[in-house]
């Protein structure tokens, strides 16, 4: 930007792309570039704002609106659109059915808000604006919205703020090291407990490849009599299981099973097996006792 008589600029704007066009909007300098976008700048080269376009600009011209007061940039895109813009905020979108060259608003015979375009294929198209018509600034703005422009209203930091970060900065490296100890603690407590279950046979899960299997257990029941429902699911992917046998383990003076071993027909792999049988408990002071399951395989033929 060059000041009269001066032969040395004041003030420059750098852009990361070639300029298309050059309007001025009252104290704003708009500015299309090669990168399919519009950008705003004050007199000085500071910039306002970016609006990235849908295609390429082909042309920029100004709208002006004396009746109004209105002043608006027009830009003519690749994609046959003419968008109307003021400031960054998309007012009007006009198709065209060939991509526009060149633009021109102003008096044209009796009208003064008078639309003359020119196409890339030769053609001339030319629109008044009615002497009722509004511009409104909607729904198809382009770009951040608004929120994103407003200030969060962070709290001051407290004093024990302040302590804490002090802290933190000083132990930090102890502080990493109690972590990673509580963490390989309860790593292990995890192993330990996966082991237990494991011993205990209180995994749903089979421990042998060979008896790919999976059983959980369902107790329905408020007592003294409840419905036990066992089902098992064969895990592997291909191989089917015959001869399988289930049986309940418990204590004879606390429960009663009617029904405490089980001969479980071919699993297919994949379905679920439901096996139900009823414990009625013969306590009256309500002593409760563990139910164990128990699964093995038999070859055929026994």
């Amino acid at each position: 930007l060059f000041h009269r008589d001066s032969k040395h600029p004041k003030y420059c704007i750098e852009l990361s792309a070639q300029p298309v066009g050059l309007i001025r909007v009252h104290k704003v300098l708009v500015v299309g570039s090669t990168q399919d976008s519009l950008h705003g700048f004050t007199h000085k080269g500071k910039k306002l704002w970016t609006v990235q376009m849908p295609a390429a600009i082909l042309t920029m011209n100004l709208l002006e609106q004396h009746s109004r007061g209105l002043q608006a940039v027009m830009t003519g895109l690749a994609n046959g659109e003419v968008r109307i813009y003021r400031d960054k905020a998309l007012l009007n979108v006009i198709h065209t059915p060939d991509a526009v060259t060149s633009l021109c608003f102003g008096r044209y015979g009796r009208e003064d808000n008078t639309l003359i375009m020119t196409t890339r294929g030769g053609g001339l198209i030319i629109k008044i604006l009615k002497r009722t018509a509004v511009f409104v600034e909607g729904g198809s703005e382009v770009g951040p919205p608004p929120a994103q422009a407003m200030k969060l209203n962070v709290p001051r930091k407290t004093r024990l703020y302040v302590d804490q970060t002090l802290r933190e900065r000083e132990a930090g490296t102890a502080m990493h090291r109690a972590f990673q100890t509580d963490l390989y603690l309860l790593r292990l407590r995890a192993a330990r407990a996966y082991l237990q279950a494991l011993e205990s046979s209180l995994s749903p899960m089979s421990a042998t490849a060979r008896e790919p299997l999976k059983l959980h257990a369902v107790v329905q029941g408020l007592g003294p009599t409840f419905k036990l429902t066992l089902h098992l699911q064969n895990t592997s992917t291909a191989r089917p299981v015959l001869g399988l046998l289930v049986c309940c383990l418990y204590n004879e003076a606390l429960y009663s099973l009617p029904r405490a071993f089980f001969k479980v027909p071919l699993l297919v792999p994949g379905l679920n097996y439901p096996l139900e049988t009823f414990v009625e408990s013969l306590s009256n002071k309500g002593i409760s006792d563990i139910i164990k399951v128990g699964a093995t395989l038999v070859p055929c033929g026994r």
